[in-house]
């Protein structure tokens, strides 16, 4: 059975499986409610599931894989701030708040929440444009991380890979809404799951041994890369000297500005509001912090341990050579985590990896896709400017447009792009929405005043 037999017969099987899921979400929409925020009916786990894929996607495994591959094990310290903040925090400080004033004053939306709390339709109308205008950058990364793989994988042309993607997660999106999204999220992020947790345990076995493969990666520091050192970092396992501009970029750009910009991900907060009791919230910490640790610190791992793989096998070829992986990768860290998939991996596991890298990237996309049309479409439309019309053609018609914007930025973003602009727009929402949302949660002397 030849190999194209093989991944396109596995990639049909979870492509029917996920439009599946999608059509169900879609039997299952009777109304407004049920497309913009599942109906309030969600379980704990498949709440956890979706918020972890929808948290998780090619951005980090192959965006910030690939950056570790630069930056090295520095990085595991966002993993940690995934967890305690966008995990903990978001659920048990945060989560159970947002459940009970979205509840209270009936908001479906992220941006209604703010614009009802505040009794100011001008902030929801206002928050519903900044994400629309920005949220298409961060997912046209994550769509740019799906493509290069599908381009590898497949030795496809690239706007060929950008278009049958886009395609994909626009049959269910559009139709579905937010409960076809919610749930083949968390059949995605099983399979995420199980991959990533295989993906590790192989490259500790190619890399030869979890205790020689971090010594290894330790003594290689004359290959890293003269610019990183020059800017203050000392080597993959030796972090960067403190206040350097290469500190200064992994732990505040990168592990701040993401870490903490997680709290105020409009297409996360509205998961919150998709339970039924506080107590799911509670039971989705553990689902949630697993899922989370096998996602990020494995990329992490994988991505720095690459130019240990990369040098054992190809040692000859890239001797005196430094940024190992980057220059087998041709120079686009975003191909670095496809590029070690196609060239140390069998065959097999490439077609099953690019399944989950499937999974990561629809799961998200799917999310921000939603989060978009329903900013432009009910916030900014229908309650900023006072536009008229049935609420379910609207969203979708902003849906449609949410995902053109995307894939226009995914067509002339440059490379090696997507950790950056995940980081922007992670960077952006702590800046803009977090205060507001903080601050409305907890003070009630906070005006819609203050919130402008």
């Amino acid at each position: 059975m030849s190999d194209w037999v093989i991944k396109f017969g596995l990639v049909a099987i979870y492509i029917i499986i996920t439009l599946y899921l999608g059509y169900k979400g879609w039997k299952e929409t009777k109304d407004g409610k049920d497309y913009l925020i599942a109906g309030r009916s969600m379980g704990a786990f498949v709440m956890a599931m979706s918020y972890g894929a929808t948290f998780i996607s090619t951005s980090a495994i192959i965006g910030f894989g690939g950056a570790a591959a630069l930056f090295g094990f520095p990085l595991l310290w966002l993993t940690v701030m995934n967890i305690f903040v966008g995990i903990f925090i978001a659920m048990v400080v945060l989560g159970r708040r947002v459940r009970r004033l979205g509840l209270a004053i009936d908001a479906h939306t992220f941006p209604e929440l703010i614009g009802r709390r505040y009794n100011s339709p001008f902030l929801q109308g206002f928050a519903g444009l900044i994400i629309f205008i920005f949220l298409p950058v961060y997912a046209g990364a994550v769509l740019i991380g799906l493509a290069r793989l599908v381009e590898v994988i497949f030795t496809i042309p690239y706007s060929t890979a950008l278009l049958v993607c886009t395609f994909i997660v626009a049959l269910y999106v559009l139709t579905g809404g937010l409960k076809a999204v919610m749930y083949t999220d968390a059949f995605q992020a099983c399979v995420m799951f199980v991959v990533m947790a295989v993906f590790l345990v192989g490259t500790y076995y190619l890399a030869g041994g979890f205790t020689s493969a971090h010594q290894a990666l330790t003594d290689m520091v004359q290959y890293y890369p003269k610019a990183l050192k020059d800017q203050g970092m000392l080597g993959w396992t030796q972090g960067a000297t403190f206040w350097s501009q290469a500190w200064l970029t992994v732990y505040t750009t990168i592990v701040l500005g993401v870490g903490i910009g997680v709290l105020a991900q409009p297409q996360l907060a509205v998961r919150m509001m998709t339970v039924q009791k506080d107590a799911q919230l509670k039971r989705a910490i553990l689902y949630g912090g697993v899922f989370i640790l096998c996602m990020t610190g494995v990329a992490f791992v994988v991505g720095a341990l690459t130019n240990v793989v990369f040098f054992k096998a190809m040692g000859p070829m890239i001797e005196g050579k430094p940024a190992i992986s980057v220059v087998v990768a041709g120079g686009n860290i975003d191909k670095i985590i496809p590029t070690y998939i196609d060239k140390m991996w069998h065959p097999y596991f490439g077609i099953i990896f690019m399944i989950a890298m499937f999974a990561a990237a629809m799961s998200t996309l799917s999310a921000q896709y939603h989060a978009g049309g329903t900013s432009l479409g009910r916030d900014f439309y229908e309650r900023g400017v006072g536009g008229r019309g049935d609420t379910l053609m609207i969203t979708r018609v902003a849906v449609g447009v949410t995902i053109l914007m995307t894939l226009i930025w995914a067509w002339i973003l440059p490379e090696s792009i997507i950790a950056i602009a995940t980081a922007f727009f992670f960077g952006l929402c702590s800046s803009s929405f977090l205060p507001v949302l903080i601050l409305g949660l907890f003070w009630r002397g906070m005006t819609w005043a203050g919130a402008i």
